[in-house]
């Protein structure tokens, strides 16, 4: 477990920040923005929890891909191969795997799509929405880093299949697709 007893080091005042291996980088390197944008998004999810209606299983699907996202951030932190990478927490299989479990189940329920879907029709799916893209710059930093150093294919097929689950999740949100805003092709030219 971790244990935080001081918020501030000064040790970022210079523009670095250490990795979990105690290496030290650029703040803006792109390992920092792919941990960092992973965060943005997990913090777009925790909005999204205020929207969720009193859904139980929906709150708790998204507490767990929140905690996930944590394991993400740690798993990006401690490069592999380096220092300290040896029993580092990592992104798994079972994870990935429950995603599309819930995916699926989700889905089952919705009608087939005819159009694109445009962010909105409820706050909750709004906000899985903006979740979603946010999700997906994180992806492609990561796919981008994975290009320059290695990078788990556990955490890029999760980073990967979340954005599906949140997409999944939005159309549920609205109630089970009845209301999501469907893109109306030209219909203001």
């Amino acid at each position: 477990m971790v244990r935080l007893t001081r918020i501030y080091t000064r040790g970022g005042d210079r523009g670095q920040t250490s990795l979990g291996d105690g290496s030290r980088v650029a703040k803006q390197s792109l390992r920092v923005e792919a941990f960092g944008t992973v965060d943005e998004a997990n913090a777009a999810i925790g909005l999204a929890r205020l929207h969720t209606g009193g859904d139980p299983e929906a709150d708790a699907m998204l507490a767990r891909i929140q905690n996930d996202l944590f394991d993400l951030g740690a798993d990006l932190c401690v490069p592999e191969g380096g220092r300290r990478s040896e029993g580092a927490l990592r992104i798994v299989e079972a994870q990935v795997e429950r995603l599309e479990h819930e995916i699926d189940a989700m889905n089952a329920e919705l009608t087939p799509l005819n159009s694109f879907v445009l962010p909105g029709g409820s706050p909750a799916a709004a906000y899985l929405h903006l979740a979603r893209t946010i999700v997906r710059r994180a992806e492609r930093l990561m796919v981008l880093l994975s290009e320059q150093e290695t990078v788990g294919a556990a955490a890029i097929k999760y980073i990967n299949r979340l954005s599906d689950h949140l997409f999944v999740m939005a159309r549920y949100a609205n109630d089970r697709g009845a209301k999501d805003v469907l893109w109306k092709p030209g219909a203001n030219r």
